[in-house]
């Protein structure tokens, strides 16, 4: 069934195509694939009129038309030369063809009625599969071709499609209800964080709500890491040249990186990681055996070029800070270093209430020489990724697999979860490293006597803490657990005759270290009892006339829940509560 629904997918960017051209005829023609939920199909309006999401329902309408005429897709081979001849006018095709012919490829196109495109298919046999009422235009967006940015911007126009009309609304539906928990429409909403266009593009600006979440997190991570021995150092955000070209990341990881800054004539760049610093922390003085495993902790703040088209938030930002720690050990330690950094991130994620994850073991492709370090050394990256998977298989927990995925310097287990989206994010990661010690030339004395490189791993437990409370935005949709709330209550006086009570309900929360405030000015109960509610609070109380006269308090929980207790059995409640009070 899925093999088939690709199929339909695959054949609606044809017709998609097909309503492009007969209503945008100058239109040029790149590529149409099958994407997850549905398709798009790239093109180049230049010289003519472009279309617009006014256009999708005349264009829908073609589409829904042109699948009600039992038209087939019919597969033929054909030579370079007559594939030039028939896409002489279409520039990208040819480009294609080019690549095609060098890369020893057969050419196969694909025709329906009177239109033709270039595909290895496969399609559908005749738009009779496929469902006029379970597909839709859904938007449009810019595209490099072949996501180069120095190509030509194209547009693309993306569409849904699946098996049946109920499938098509159930996914419109679960969608609609991942918007609202979008950690960028919330994000506004709470007050947590910014973008500035004057600051700059993925450079994200901490809200005091925002803020404060952000300083709960690390202090948590703070005290959990010291507890399992980690040692926290500072480094700088910018750094000479000369270090990455140690480390590798020049050579390996250049794209990533901004620019050369320079000062005094010497090169400096801002830091993209924080290990090369790690590294050199090590090297300050000898070690022995005794002094490893050494875990070496930093909420380092670093700076990656992302490409404005891929920005998403706090997801994908141009700054963000890791929960970074780089753990040197001896080779035969490895395993049991790995086991407690998983162990590690089962505790966190346990108390964050993160059920649903899984880990990717990320290995390399031998193939590509460029793209990591001393990739000949086969024995060495087999031997990382080999302790790696006993780490994982031995820890019980389930994994998957994905080749040519690993980092520049080792293997890596990442730690995936799905967003609110149902995509496939990495919020993780922990890196087998057998290299970068023999780059540094990073030594301690083994218990012969001997020197000896130890074995690094690489290991973010919250992967950022911007990309972190991104997910928890998400997936609490901004009702942060109680510890977590900027607010943990709200307390509302009915009028202003409530209002001294009110203050001092309020003074005793203070002294208790509650997080509360008190809303007691003149507007309606009813609209300041609405405001609250969209803040997501916790816990709301309300103070009338009868609260005052029986010395109680009326306590709204955000599930709904109301009672009507005193104010220390309330404080209380809040102190004695066995998730709460690890966290206070």
């Amino acid at each position: 069934m899925e093999n088939n629904l690709d199929k339909i997918r695959h054949s609606l960017a044809h017709l998609l195509a097909m309503a492009i051209k007969a209503k945008f005829p100058q239109a040029k023609l790149a590529i149409g694939p099958v994407i997850e939920n549905g398709f798009y199909y790239d093109f180049d309006f230049s010289g003519g009129a472009v279309p617009s999401e006014a256009d999708f329902a005349e264009l829908e309408k073609a589409m829904k038309k042109l699948s009600k005429q039992n038209l087939s897709f019919e597969q033929q081979a054909i030579s370079p030369e007559d594939a030039r001849i028939l896409f002489a006018s279409e520039p990208y095709k040819l480009e294609l063809i080019e690549d095609l012919v060098k890369a020893g490829e057969k050419l196969t196109t694909y025709t329906s009625g009177d239109f033709t495109d270039l595909c290895a298919g496969p399609h559908v046999a005749n738009t009779s599969e496929i469902d006029p009422k379970a597909f839709k235009l859904d938007r449009l967006a810019g595209a490099y071709w072949r996501g180069d940015e120095k190509n030509k911007m194209l547009t693309r126009i993306y569409g849904l499609a699946f098996t049946t009309p109920t499938e098509l609304t159930d996914h419109l539906k679960q969608r609609e209800e991942a918007e609202k928990r979008d950690h960028r429409k919330l994000g506004k909403e709470l007050e947590l964080f910014m973008i500035s266009e004057e600051v700059g593009k993925g450079l994200p600006l901490w809200l005091p709500n925002g803020a404060f979440i952000r300083r709960k997190l690390e202090d948590y991570m703070y005290k959990k890491e010291l507890a399992a021995g980690y040692k926290y150092v500072y480094t700088p955000v910018l750094t000479h040249k000369k270090l990455y070209e140690t480390s590798g990341h020049l050579a390996h990881y250049r794209e990533d990186m901004y620019n050369p800054i320079m000062i005094e004539d010497e090169e400096y760049y801002l830091k993209p990681m924080n290990c090369p610093h790690h590294h050199m922390i090590y090297k300050n003085k000898p070690l022995s055996y005794r002094d490893l495993p050494l875990r070496l902790a930093e909420f380092g703040l670093i700076h990656r070029f992302e490409r404005s088209g891929v920005l998403s938030g706090l997801i994908r930002a141009r700054c963000f800070t890791q929960n970074d720690s780089h753990i040197y050990c001896a080779k035969q330690n490895l395993k049991s270093e790995l086991l407690k950094v998983l162990e590690l991130f089962k505790e966190v994620y346990s108390d964050f209430q993160v059920r649903d994850y899984w880990f990717r073991l990320s290995l390399p492709d031998f193939s590509n020489q460029e793209k990591y370090g001393d990739i000949q050394n086969k024995e060495m990256w087999e031997e990382a990724g080999s302790v790696a998977r006993e780490a994982l298989e031995e820890f019980g927990i389930k994994y998957v697999v994905g080749e040519g995925e690993a980092s520049f310097y080792g293997p890596k287990i990442d730690v995936q979860i799905k967003n609110v989206m149902n995509k496939e994010d990495t919020i993780a990661t922990a890196q087998v490293d057998f290299y970068s010690a023999g780059k540094f030339n990073l030594v301690f004395t083994n218990q012969k006597g001997r020197e000896e490189h130890p074995v690094i791993i690489h290991r973010a437990i919250m992967g950022s803490f911007d990309r972190f409370f991104a997910f928890l935005i998400e997936q609490t949709g901004g009702a942060f657990p109680v510890w977590l709330s900027p607010i943990q209550v709200k307390i509302l006086a009915i009028s202003e005759k409530q209002g001294s009570y009110a203050k001092k309900v309020f003074e005793q929360m203070k002294e208790n270290n509650i997080r509360v405030e008190l809303d007691d000015n003149n507007e309606s109960l009813g609209r300041r009892i609405r405001r609250s509610k969209l803040q997501k609070l916790p816990y709301i109380i309300i103070i009338g006339e009868k609260e005052v006269e029986e010395n109680l308090i009326t306590v709204e929980s955000r599930d709904g829940l109301s009672e009507k207790i005193t104010t220390e059995s309330f404080v209380t409640k809040l102190k004695t509560d066995e998730h709460l009070k690890r966290f206070f």
